[in-house]
């Protein structure tokens, strides 16, 4: 039986839930004089409404003490009081469960619900700076606000209103002071709003906000208080945008999870709603006000408008496989109905409005592209007056660190004067340490040994510990098999013989060798042959097809003993391939150290096109796209994801208009040219999701056996692999935080299988996102809680450690050209070509003018400097945004926690093995400590730290 008993003189309500054994206040609001009180009342029922009154009128704590009081009522037996917390609109008070008389159900009468203030307050995070029409706008909305132009909300239960058999909802609410507060200059700004609601509303599920002033606004929370459960915490970190642009009402759920067969009756219709509005169907163009994810091809590198020279292939279906990216709905360029119009520089790409940079990261990235700029145009200028374009010497690379450009006296002033970017250079004066526009930062490689690149052991050291970890395997065959078609590229026998590497062996046989896993190999052979014809047909390039052997000292070093370079069918009376090994003498060291520079270069198109482009960035686009269109923010998996999505899909459209473009920076840096991405779609043939995760890759390469008995279940072959070791610790940490996570929502494998939102989101990244590999058999099944880790694991890795091991060491160690030459434009002269005269003459300007132009390193430099900075709001991986209320299931917020304490102390270890000299390839005289893996960084150029996301 329930009842309710109002006090007419007083706005406090008492509303008591009565049985005849048991009866349970679940909203209290007594009254500021008991005197009101009926008199029917028992005494047992007033002498409990006197405590409940007396407490809370005298003390602050909103919650009675743990000790459960004891109430004795002479008709009933003795029964405990258990406290619950109240939070009330003008008084906390205590709320008890206790045993009433009959007296008392007999004095109540029934009455209908009545409704309660409950409190919101919107957290919502202001721009550092606005222009002027953004100011302009802020003032007339602040002035509107006052006259119903305004934020209006609706509070929604998780209930089902039993008569209209629709969500209950509170009445429609404005916030009440943002016109107050619309000249606060802080970071973020609260702001309140009072919310009617029924007194049987139950607990709040949802919210919806209508914004009705002319400028979008960033809500990062909204928190409910009023209600018996306790605050109710919405994450948002989401644009509001003016109903000008989207007239429907934005829909927030609270941080409680929910399987969607879980989901509460009244959120089951916001829930649906809230997934269609995010899908795109595919058509129509799509406004940067947009919140639509959907997918296209890669068809808007090129830019036939522009001519021939500017047409590109598209990637992405049968004719060229590739993974699909976010759709802009562009109209078609006007020379090819295939391709789409491009949006050139400064003017943005579309990415939904919430993928978008947050301010301080823009300007983090803005300030870059202005390095870039700077160091792109003021080269170009000095390169045009110059008649000389090489660098004369080792000694004027090194001045770009400590001199600066080399500009003639008073033509910088001149050139600044030109830009017209006064505040913009004043920002980075300020923001560069040592003080010169023009000057680049030393990198890494030159910190400790700046001999270091020119020594055998570095190079073979950074197969393991550099930037591009990846790409080092096992021999296992000698001498290397090609597996291109002999039909379209002629057979293709290795030319490294027996002789060519014996005698590095220690008294070992090859096969000895192999058999004892000393002989590891970096074969990009197949990777180059096929493009090299063109390649090499280009204006300044020149490239070989290259494989390395490398032999295992038992310090535990690798040295590397034969590099076999590689052209097409050669022409009568030449050589396609041959074998160059370590230096006996003075023109051999000259021909070896062009040879590693080769292999460099090999390297680091590889590296960038197929480890860093494709495998973070273009492969990861596809899961992140599916899951905003499948997963509901309510749904626990897209919480366990959410951070590991930030900022991708906004990065991956600035490499499209910026990086991978035609004739963009990659285009022009990378020996391939404008065949840069259709190598990186080469790649993708042999591109298998099963084997992305750390500890299948290192065995796929041979480079780990699989061990039970070990601690990560396997075993490494080089036991100081610093990228493998570090790696395996990170990946051991993701993977029990999210097997801990799993478990908590899919105890039983059937919940798995029926969960249609994880179904349809796992399905469509392979069969939409992926489909031009749809078929294939290697895609991992998702049954069980088993699976569904092992791919989440997959993701977690891929978007956090795998990327930042392979990008924040690239200015560290390739801003020093002559480490790691992107681009090569000579080949290596023997004794038939015409050139060999002048390399015997002077083999430094020949090695100096086989590597890219002074034009081509700075431009290079400065982009890979933008792409090694964190950004100062960089989210590090065991660090989360809100982090005490992204989740309202405690127990997985505590396991994050837990989760967070291990990356503490996995950091601990990196620092420890980085100290300990027995790991010589991380630790020694001029020898860089191994910390692309440790996980936390300051801002800026660090060489460490691994944030969450694939956000540089």
């Amino acid at each position: 039986m329930s009842e309710k008993l109002v006090t007419p003189k007083s706005n406090i309500l008492l509303h008591l839930e009565i049985g005849i054994k048991n009866v349970e206040i679940i909203n209290v609001f007594l009254p500021f004089y008991s005197s009101q009180l009926h008199s029917h009342v028992s005494a047992t029922a007033m002498a409990l409404a006197k405590e409940i009154m007396g407490r809370s009128m005298i003390e602050k704590p909103p919650f009675l003490p743990s000790t459960t009081l004891k109430i004795i009522n002479h008709n009933q037996n003795l029964l405990p009081v258990n406290p619950v917390s109240v939070p009330l609109t003008k008084k906390r008070i205590r709320v008890v469960k206790a045993a009433i008389s009959e007296d008392l159900a007999k004095f109540v009468k029934p009455e209908k619900a009545v409704t309660f203030k409950v409190r919101a307050v919107l957290t919502v995070r202001n721009k550092h700076q606005e222009d002027f029409k953004e100011a302009l706008v802020k003032k007339i909305d602040a002035f509107t606000d006052q006259i119903g132009r305004n934020v209006v909300l609706v509070l929604y239960s998780v209930d089902i209103d039993p008569k209209t058999r629709a969500p209950k909802k509170s009445k429609e609410a404005v916030l009440k002071d943002w016109s107050q507060k619309s000249n606060l200059k802080s970071e973020k700004v609260n702001y309140t709003s009072d919310l009617l609601v029924d007194s049987d509303f139950g607990i709040p599920g949802a919210i919806t906000i209508t914004n009705k002033h002319q400028k979008e606004f960033y809500l990062e929370s909204i928190t409910i208080e009023g209600f018996a459960c306790g605050p109710v915490y919405f994450p948002c970190n989401s644009w509001v945008q003016s109903t000008n642009d989207h007239p429907n009402p934005r829909i927030f759920f609270s941080n409680q999870p929910y399987l969607p067969d879980e989901t509460p009756a009244g959120l089951k219709v916001l829930r649906e709603k809230e997934l269609r509005d995010l899908r795109g169907d595919g058509k129509g163009v799509r406004k940067l006000s947009d919140r639509v994810y959907d997918y296209d091809v890669y068809n808007d590198l090129g830019n036939p408008d522009r001519g021939n020279d500017f047409i590109r292939p598209l990637l992405g279906g049968e004719k060229i496989p590739y993974p699909r990216r976010c759709r802009t709905g562009r109209l078609p360029s006007d020379t090819d109905i295939s391709a789409e119009s491009r949006v050139e520089k400064p003017f943005p790409l579309y990415v939904p409005r919430d993928e978008q940079f947050e301010e301080s990261k823009a300007n983090a990235f803005s300030t870059g592209r202005l390095k870039a700029v700077l160091h792109n145009l003021l080269p170009s200028m000095v390169a045009s007056i110059s008649k000389k374009h090489d660098f004369k010497g080792f000694s004027q690379i090194e001045s770009l660190y400590s001199e600066g450009l080399p500009l003639k006296l008073g033509l910088q002033d001149d050139l600044l004067k030109k830009l017209r970017l006064p505040n913009l250079v004043t920002r980075l004066h300020e923001s560069s340490q040592g003080g010169g526009l023009l000057k680049y930062d030393t990198p890494k490689i030159l910190s400790k040994d700046k001999f270091s690149w020119l020594r055998d052991y570095e190079f073979a050291r950074q197969a393991l510990a550099g930037v591009n970890p990846v790409s080092i395997q096992k021999l296992n065959v000698f001498p290397p098999v090609s597996q291109l078609d002999p039909e379209i590229y002629g057979v293709q026998e290795s030319a490294l013989k027996e002789e060519h590497i014996s005698g590095y062996l220690n008294g070992m046989t090859i096969r000895q060798a192999i058999e004892e896993n000393k002989l590891f190999i970096i074969d990009y052979h197949d990777t180059y042959l096929p493009f090299l014809d063109r390649i090499n047909a280009l204006d300044g390039r020149k490239a070989y097809a290259t494989r390395t052997i490398f032999y295992l000292n038992p310090s535990g070093t690798l040295k590397p003993v034969a590099i076999e370079l590689s052209l097409p069918r050669a022409l009568p009376g030449s050589r396609s391939k041959r074998v160059i090994t370590p230096a006996v003498d003075a023109t051999t060291n000259w021909t070896w150290q062009l040879a590693k520079a080769h292999v460099c270069s090999n390297d680091a198109g590889v590296h960038q096109l197929a480890h860093h482009w494709l495998r973070t960035h273009a492969a990861m686009e596809p899961f992140i796209l599916s899951a905003h269109r499948q997963l509901s923010a309510m749904h626990p998996i897209y919480k366990l994801l959410d951070p590991h999505m930030r900022y991708t899909l906004e990065i991956n459209a600035l490499a499209r208009q910026n990086l991978i473009n035609a004739d963009g920076v990659i285009e022009q840096c990378f020996t391939p040219g404008r065949y840069c991405m259709e190598i990186s779609a080469s790649t993708y043939k042999h591109w298998r999701f099963d084997l992305e995760g750390l500890p299948s890759d290192l065995i796929r390469r041979g480079m780990a056996v699989a061990d039970p008995s070990q601690r990560h279940g396997l075993k490494l072959l080089i036991e100081d692999y610093p990228y493998a070791s570090d790696g395996l610790l990170i990946w051991d940490a993701v993977q029990k935080w999210v097997r801990t996570y799993v478990s908590r929502y899919y105890p039983d494998p059937s919940l798995v299988c029926n969960d249609r939102e994880l179904q349809a989101w796992y399905a469509e990244s392979i069969n939409v996102g992926h489909a031009d590999l749809r078929h294939e058999t290697w895609w991992p099944e998702l049954a069980t809680g088993d699976d569904l880790t092992a791919v989440l694991t997959t993701i977690i890795w891929l978007a956090s450690a795998q990327h930042a091991a392979l990008n924040f060491g690239q200015y560290p160690y390739g801003g020093y050209v002559p480490n790691r030459p992107p681009l090569m434009r000579r080949l290596i002269p023997d004794e038939n070509d015409p050139e060999y005269m002048s390399f015997l003459d002077d083999p430094q300007k020949y090695f100096l003018s086989a590597l890219p132009s002074m034009l081509q390193s700075t431009k290079y430099m400065a982009v890979v400097d933008t792409l090694s900075t964190h950004s100062p709001d960089e989210e590090y991986i065991g660090e989360r945004q809100l982090r005490y209320t992204w989740s309202g299931d405690a127990e997985m917020v505590e396991a994050f926690h837990v989760f967070s304490n291990e990356i503490q102390r996995i950091e601990k270890e990196i620092e420890r093995r980085n100290r300990d000299t027995g790991l010589k390839n991380r630790c020694g005289a001029g020898v860089l400590p191994y910390e692309l893996l440790a996980p936390g960084s300051k801002a800026g150029v660090t060489c460490r730290g691994v944030p969450n996301s694939v956000s540089i």
